[in-house]
């Protein structure tokens, strides 16, 4: 397989905010946005390994900022790295402010997907090639956060988390 690079699975959805997806706030509830967060996610995944994909955890999510009714969303989801079977993917979710129409970034959420076969059995992925300074950033943290997680789960051994160590020792 070749490598692919995370500007062939970046995925942009953009709609806007209805009252019918609002809090008694009038600000989008939590709950829509990560919908609208996982079908990003999940098409980035799949247009990275070209495979159907399941969602198979939710990392991290930072509601930074309320999005009111009227406002344009725009979510925008990349692989930041592939392992062997799964994907991290980051998603940055920008609004657009519905007066003067600056964007601001409200929230961003790192999403882990699994490419299956037709059975449902995990399936390889492409290796990821990053290009720009923050692609690679994200690639690097990908593995810090996949070790992290494996050691909280009793998967890993500590002392088995090079990248981690990396982070406490010289």
């Amino acid at each position: 397989m070749e490598p692919k690079t995370p500007s062939e699975s970046r995925t942009l959805m953009t709609d806007m905010v209805l009252p019918s997806e609002t809090n008694p706030l009038n600000n989008l509830f939590g709950g829509e946005l990560l919908a609208r967060m996982d079908r990003a996610a999940s098409i980035a995944a799949r247009r990275h390994s070209r495979r159907i994909t399941v969602t198979a955890s939710v990392n991290h999510v930072a509601f930074n900022q309320a999005v009111p009714v009227g406002s344009v969303v725009t979510v925008e989801a990349a692989v930041s790295r592939a392992f062997n079977t799964s994907m991290e993917i980051y998603i940055d979710v920008w609004m657009e402010d519905r007066f003067n129409g600056e964007r601001s970034k409200v929230n961003e959420a790192i999403y882990t997907f699994v490419a299956v076969d037709d059975t449902g059995k995990p399936t390889r992925v492409p290796e990821l090639k990053p290009e720009t300074a923050l692609e690679i950033d994200r690639f690097n943290a990908a593995l810090r956060r996949k070790q992290l997680s494996l050691v909280l789960a009793g998967k890993m051994k500590p002392h088995d988390a090079t990248e981690l160590k990396a982070l406490f020792v010289d």
